[in-house]
């Protein structure tokens, strides 16, 4: 706050004080000034020079900066300790508690207007809102961070970028969300402002959408890229992500046994952080890791682990993707009905504009269930469905095996002509793999070139 914005101003703030403590204008004037300029003060005719704010904040026994802006000496420290205490909620996995903390620091820093604290809860709040599956009010949240830190040095807004390029992730819009990453990783490297925790923030980021997008050669690069960044890092939380992330490429690589293993030391990490909310995307990405080996009953017990934590903290978009590999896992182990109700009460719940992958993949599960009840009318639909939620998504991971799927469909059913046309559409997102449509890979930070995650034979 600049000196006199508060409303009632420095000179009526001087004259309340100076009345508390019983003081006439000459004593507090002494012996320094007269008492003809404190009353010229306390009119607001004369704006005191900072030399004279300090003699009077002495004699009035406050500090320099409460009696220049109003703020309590003890607001700063104050608020510093709830916006950690916040934090520290957040990490537990109570973001109705949390985002209620963050709010309340955002609201005396404004009031305050001390500015240094206003991203920090910005950042919170964007974050329960992620949480919670408010992804307008997540977006919303992380722009009016970036907005406040616009004079900053770009590491400085990497967390908010980074938490704008999730939100649109989670709403489907992974070509924007990759837009977002990579713009913010080539200005990062391009401009020598190599900062690891940042660029590391980045890279993890940029896995999720790479590999959703099936753009698995690049999302590896992210990956080795952000390996080699992490013994510079400062964050341990980002070290974890870090390795959560990276067990993604090495299950899309068909190497279970080392994603299982990268997600161990991501789930060490976390534990003893005691951020809770990663801890169960980690059994959550374990449950998957399990599924893809065949280890049904592995499988669906570390994804119960994940729901029932992520349920208890309302993380509810979260929970309902939890659901969708539950479903499948289910499925797999002939509780079709199970599976089939669980998938069905989500599709309200999630769709083109939250989870629209995840929705997708429950329409491709709704498909295969009702080809199992041999009602092939009701599996062409859901697979329709699902298509046109992934190409609106662009998430070309999922289209080639979907277009399969609808291409044996309708092959099974005479219709030979429009199943080729499915399959070449499905060859089509085969085509190139490892890129996207971005345009070049960001330039890489100045490091040494990292160890490939497939080890040479």
């Amino acid at each position: 706050m600049t000196m006199g914005s508060e409303p009632d101003g420095v000179g009526p703030r001087v004259q309340r004080l100076r009345r508390e403590r019983g003081l006439t204008q000459r004593a507090l004037a002494e012996p320094a000034y007269t008492a003809a300029y404190v009353s010229t003060v306390e009119s607001g005719r004369v704006q005191p020079s900072e030399a004279a704010l300090r003699h009077l904040a002495e004699r009035l026994g406050v500090t320099f900066d409460e009696l220049a802006t109003g703020r309590p000496a003890h607001l700063l420290p104050e608020l510093k300790l709830a916006l950690t205490e916040a934090q520290s909620t957040l990490a537990d996995g109570d973001t109705t508690e949390a985002a209620r903390r963050f709010a309340a620091v955002l609201d005396r820093a404004a009031r305050h207007d001390i500015a240094s604290l206003r991203p920090a809860a910005l950042l919170g709040l964007g974050d329960c809102a992620l949480e919670a599956g408010h992804l307008d009010d997540a977006r919303s949240h992380f722009e009016e961070a970036e907005r406040l830190l616009a004079g900053e040095p770009l590491p400085r807004r990497a967390a908010a970028i980074r938490g704008r390029a999730v939100a649109h992730l989670l709403a489907g819009e992974l070509r924007y969300a990759c837009y977002l990453l990579e713009t913010a990783i080539d200005q990062l490297n391009r401009s020598g402002l190599h900062d690891p925790d940042a660029l590391l923030l980045l890279y993890s980021a940029a896995i999720g959408p790479y590999t959703d997008m099936g753009a698995h050669g690049r999302a590896a690069q992210a990956a080795e890229l952000a390996l080699a960044l992490a013994p510079g890092a400062t964050d341990p939380a980002l070290v974890a992500g870090l390795h959560r992330n990276v067990a993604r490429t090495l299950i899309a690589d068909g190497r279970a046994a080392e994603a299982d293993a990268s997600l161990a030391k991501a789930q060490e990490l976390y534990q003893r952080l005691r951020l809770t909310s990663d801890l169960a995307k980690c059994h959550w990405m374990r449950g998957y890791v399990h599924a893809q080996a065949g280890d049904l009953a592995g499988a669906e017990h570390e994804l119960r682990t994940a729901r029932a934590m992520l349920a208890a903290r309302h993380a509810e978009l979260f929970t309902h993707q939890v659901d969708v590999e539950l479903a499948d896992v289910l499925r797999r182990r002939g509780r079709h009905e199970q599976a089939g109700e669980l998938l069905r009460s989500l599709l309200d719940r999630i769709g083109p504009d939250r989870g629209a992958v995840h929705a997708a993949g429950a329409h491709r599960l709704l498909g295969l269930i009702a080809e199992d009840r041999d009602e092939p009318e009701t599996a062409e639909e859901h697979y329709v469905t699902a298509l046109a939620l992934l190409e609106r998504a662009g998430a070309a991971g999922d289209l080639a095996d979907l277009c399969r799927l609808l291409g044996d469909l309708l092959r099974r059913t005479g219709r030979v002509e429009q199943a080729l046309d499915v399959y070449r559409t499905g060859l089509g997102h085969r085509a190139a793999p490892g890129t996207t449509t971005l345009g070049p890979a960001p330039a890489g930070p100045p490091i040494p070139a990292p160890a490939p995650l497939v080890p040479e034979p």
